[in-house]
């Protein structure tokens, strides 16, 4: 694993289709996760790793990722549309910043993966991810 996840220390992801690196850390005081993409900084809430990776396991099989942005709709039946769902765990969105809400698909998935909690598929397209 390449970093712990600490502010001075984040981890090195790669989206899954390999195009694009950024970080994450944690920032414990505020309970979220930072992701950094370029000069581009996400928040999501922290309880995403726990929260998403009972919800694959519960799925208990492939489901796809469906990474959007914000103002376009997710597709049912992705992470994208789970991470933005009044039926999840916190009843709504778990990205933070608002008009940068979105993505949750394309970079909670590769945490997990290296955190090894979830197996993802690495196409240049439609990935796929389930838990471990």
């Amino acid at each position: 694993m390449t970093g712990s996840g600490s502010p001075e220390d984040p981890w090195q992801l790669t989206t899954a289709p390999g195009s694009s690196a950024y970080t994450m850390h944690r920032d414990d005081d505020a309970g979220l996760l930072v992701c950094q993409v370029g000069s581009t900084r996400l928040t999501y809430l922290a309880s995403a790793i726990d929260d998403l990776h009972a919800m694959l396991r519960e799925h208990g099989d492939w489901m796809p990722l469906g990474a959007a942005d914000e103002k376009k709709d997710a597709a049912e039946g992705t992470v994208e549309a789970w991470g933005r769902s009044a039926d999840n765990p916190v009843g709504g969105w778990y990205g933070q910043r608002n008009g940068y809400r979105g993505r949750f698909g394309m970079y909670l998935p590769p945490l997990l993966e290296e955190l090894g909690l979830v197996e993802l598929e690495h196409n240049p397209r439609n990935n796929r991810v389930r838990a471990l």
